[in-house]
């Protein structure tokens, strides 16, 4: 399988860098039925953690900033790329941004255990809308919100 590539939005915000403050956050996430296509947190500073959230909607995202006083930096703007997991499956991506000279500038993956991978990249804002058109991602497709918006915001899984 070929990797698939998405445009997603995300956000940051920072919380003190103590215990309970990412949970606290993400409780938050939960209360407002906020989905996440993924979450990242990381220290920045002796007592700050940054929170990254990419959200699977991000206007409810939005919607929970504002009723909870939540101050969020974004929408920023990155690439989601799933696919088979195999040897050298993120080269072929990386070589097409380095032949025209566009730095990955920070990137996150995992392999699900099943065959497959998940794997979040950030260019440069300057360079993302080149990156775009080199990595071939449709521009003309529905957000990946989108294709969720008939369903109820409180996703079961199912046993």
């Amino acid at each position: 399988m070929s990797a698939n590539i998405y445009s997603v939005d995300y956000f940051y915000t920072t919380v003190e860098d103590k215990p309970g403050m990412g949970c606290k956050f993400l409780e938050t996430l939960v209360h407002d039925d906020v989905n996440l296509l993924a979450f990242n947190a990381f220290p920045v500073g002796r007592d700050r953690t940054q929170l990254v959230i990419y959200p699977l909607n991000s206007t409810w995202l939005g919607d929970l900033a504002r009723h909870n006083g939540l101050r969020l930096v974004g929408p920023h703007h990155a690439f989601m790329i799933h696919g088979d997991d195999e040897l050298g499956a993120l080269v072929q991506i990386h070589k097409k941004l380095c032949d025209e000279e566009i730095n990955v500038s920070s990137a996150n993956g995992v392999g699900d255990g099943l065959g497959g991978y998940r794997y979040i990249m950030h260019v440069h804002p300057d360079d993302y809308k080149q990156a775009m058109e080199i990595l071939d991602v449709e521009q003309n497709v529905k957000p990946i919100a989108d294709f969720h918006l008939d369903l109820k915001r409180r996703f079961h899984a199912k046993n």
